[in-house]
């Protein structure tokens, strides 16, 4: 299979060559239309463990929102379809379950996807596990699809048991296991009601912690840790969907606000053979969050992480089935403490573990007592994520950002400490999959789009290519590679002397004596960086094609940079975010070609709050804003994200107050389009609504668009009418 026919197999052709072919001129339909254009439809791509196949999920042409199942064989160089999601559905459209519409909103990776939008392999690369349509369905390598439910009810969060023998899941918010071969189905939990559920993360744990599931299999699996919330206590809100009929859906749902009460959590085991269960001690204070869940590899104990509600504090704890505990380390911090997922148990008892304790995130090396042995990793860099612990050679691979905070490697080092290795090569982001000697590498950079290439563990050399793409004139992307825009990628320093980082598009040949206007295009936010040296067709390309010069600024209190520089915005949300983008206003001013005068911004979820405060705070400085699902008032939003931040509301000094929209709002001069989804469960459409109010009573103008029925993420076709919208409101504000 040559490269082009194997980019065909992949994509789907048809729609991104035709698309090419008609690419004289980049419309916003052709650029926010086709998700081909800004790279790959690949996605949940997996090594199977023993190495022999990499699988992932692609959509249908006709539908890159539906996705199949697809594998490619590392040692034939073949790709092909695994599992049709259409076939399985016969044809019909997949209907969701409330609890899983919600969960996947929930989950960026799978929101606004259908069809199979995960899937599992078991430990011995012989079977893969995937929902469909609320039931569930295993795959054995070389026979047909088996299926395991067929219930009116929704089955979610399925997974394999370590050995293949179970496959486990939630359905009405109980804990179920069925074993794979002889289809004996077994309810391990009870108990459960409208506020109360078992095996299920709560709202702030899959929205807020990163942690999209409520149970844990023993690594013998014999016996399965598992949540149960109660959330009886948090406030019902009533949230009212406007849908594209006209007609108003009312849902009542239970919302924690900043300052109101959390879920209540306990802890359980469960005996898969015999059933009964118990609970493990979490202490005395029931007001915390539960962090990450796991076992030791020896089955053992369930280790759990308690985080206090202000999420300054973190204890990991051992806990014997039998109901015996132990702290293992503490984490404490004047800033945040910052959930991870980089714990690894050795057979030895000993684990890996990364902590911020140093202001920087690094790997260290524990005894089983939770003694510190060595740290594995040091230095002002901030390492991502802990990879693999590789026995035989003894080296721990992770990656991060050792050589730049806007290029992901992966990188190597010793157990028994020394050198630290990079692996990867290309100047670039590259996301990885490692295996046994191997590692799935997705790779994109500026001026490379998005490939997936098998290589080596010891030298990054590629053994095959998965996805090869060369920028050729041949390539479907060449023609939005026409040398009409330039990226450019540099620092500049913020009031403090803090070097921030910026990606600036712009025509790539200006006219002599020609001022252009400039926009910014912030998110702003904790936990978000966007500043990146990777592959990127978007919005802010076709403002640039079309004659602004666009600056992406990553502000201080954004991710990767370590505890102090998020700290700035601990509570001051508001402050130093608009302090930057100023300076970035100004650092372009400083450019002949730059139209001071005009100067515009847009941003959304956090960057639609980062356009309102620049509009507000710097009316001056900034001519007109396009904000998208923003946050308006602090208060409106949830307990796990905003008190990380800005404390309790009840604190002193007026944190909540002084970080809203609202003090500001008089200073506004400029020009406004305020777009919300009249379904947002996320951002409430109530934010957008007070701003209405208030700038409506003092009589200053702005423009709305409302989307009926989207939520967030405003996704499917009407992206192309909003960011249509967009373009006309700035060519209309700022030309």
């Amino acid at each position: 299979m040559n490269r082009r026919t194997k980019f065909a197999a992949l994509m789907g052709a048809a729609s991104i060559f035709a698309a090419a072919a008609h690419a004289d001129e980049l419309t916003i339909e052709r650029l926010l239309g086709s998700p081909s254009l800004s790279g790959p439809s690949v996605q949940g791509l997996k090594l199977s463990p023993d190495g022999k196949r990499v699988t992932f999920l692609r959509g249908k042409e006709s539908n890159q929102a539906q996705l199949d199942l697809w594998e490619f064989n590392t040692e034939t160089g073949e790709a092909s379809l695994l599992v049709d999601s259409n076939e399985l559905l016969g044809g019909k459209k997949e209907e969701l379950s409330e609890e899983e519409k919600a969960r996947r909103e929930r989950d960026r990776s799978i929101t606004g996807k259908s069809g199979i939008v995960s899937y599992f392999w078991s430990e011995d690369s012989s079977s893969l596990l995937f929902p469909l349509g609320g039931d569930v369905y295993v795959l054995p390598l070389g026979g047909d699809v088996k299926r395991l439910t067929e219930t009116p009810e929704f089955e979610t969060d399925i997974k394999f048991s370590p050995k293949g023998t179970y496959v486990s899941f939630v359905r009405e918010r109980e804990l179920y296991v069925v074993n794979v071969e002889s289809g004996t189905e077994t309810k391990l939990t009870s108990g459960s009601s409208e506020t109360v559920a078992n095996g299920m993360a709560e709202f702030i744990a899959q929205e807020e912690l990163g942690r999209y599931t409520g149970y844990w299999w023993s690594p013998d699996e014999t016996k399965v840790a598992f949540e149960q919330f109660d959330e009886s206590n948090v406030i019902v809100k009533d949230r009212y969907e406007v849908q594209p009929d006209g007609g108003v859906v009312t849902l009542k749902q239970r919302y924690p606000e900043a300052g109101s009460a959390n879920v209540i959590v306990k802890l359980g085991v469960a005996d898969v053979q015999s059933g009964e269960s118990h609970w493990l001690p979490m202490g005395d204070e029931t007001d915390i969050y539960l962090g990450r869940v796991g076992w030791t590899a020896d089955s053992s104990k369930v280790v759990f992480q308690r985080l206090n509600r202000a999420q300054t504090e973190l204890d990991m704890i051992a806990a014997e089935p039998a109901g015996k505990s132990a702290t293992l380390l503490s984490e404490k911090s004047d800033v945040w403490v910052n959930l991870h997922n980089s714990l690894k148990f050795l057979p030895n008892g000993q684990f890996i573990w990364a902590s911020e304790k140093t202001g920087f995130r690094h790997l260290y090396l524990h005894d089983k007592s939770g003694k510190v042995v060595r740290a594995l990793t040091k230095g002002d860099w901030v390492v991502n994520s802990l990879e693999k612990y590789d026995a035989a050679s003894g080296l721990v691979y992770f990656t991060g950002y050792k050589d730049s905070p806007i290029e992901q490697h992966l990188y190597s080092v010793p157990l028994k400490g020394g050198k630290i290795t990079r692996i990867t090569r290309e100047a670039g982001w590259h996301d990885v999959d490692v295996g046994d000697g191997i590692f799935v590498d997705k790779f994109s950079s500026p001026e490379q789009p998005p490939q997936v290439m098998i290589r080596s563990l010891k030298d990054g050399t590629t053994k095959t290519a998965v996805l090869e793409n060369k920028l050729d004139n041949e390539h479907p992307f060449a023609p939005y590679n026409d040398g009409t825009v330039t990226t450019e990628f540099g620092t500049i320093k913020a009031e403090d002397g803090s070097e921030l980082y910026y990606r600036i598009y712009r025509p790539a040949t200006l006219e002599a004596g020609k001022k252009y206007p400039a926009i910014m295009a912030p998110y702003g936010g904790p936990h978000g960086q966007r500043v990146k040296r990777e592959w990127k067709l978007d919005f802010n390309n076709f403002l640039a094609r079309n004659g602004y010069v666009v600056m992406v600024l990553d502000n201080r209190g954004m991710w990767n940079r370590g505890l102090k520089f998020e700290g700035h915005i601990k509570n001051a949300m508001g402050t130093v975010e608009v302090a930057d983008q100023v300076a970035g206003v100004n650092f372009l001013k400083g450019r002949d070609y730059i139209d001071g005068d005009n100067v515009g911004i847009w941003g959304w979820s956090y960057g639609g709050y980062m356009t309102l405060m620049s509009l507000f705070k710097a009316p001056d400085v900034f001519k007109a804003g396009v904000s998208v699902a923003p946050v308006t008032d602090w208060r409106l939003y949830d307990t796990g994200y905003t008190e990380r931040y800005l404390g309790h509301p009840d604190a002193p000094g007026d944190v909540y107050n002084k970080s809203s929209v609202f003090p500001y709002v008089d200073n506004f001069k400029g020009k406004l389009l305020l777009i919300h989804g009249m379904a947002d469960d996320n951002v409430f459409f109530d934010n957008s609504v007070k701003l209405m109010a208030v700038m409506q009573n003092k009589n200053l103008p702005f423009e709305l668009m409302t989307y009926p029925g989207k939520k967030h993420g405003i996704r499917g076709g009407v992206q192309v009418h909003l960011y249509g919208l967009a373009f006309d409101f700035f060519e209309r504000s700022l030309k």
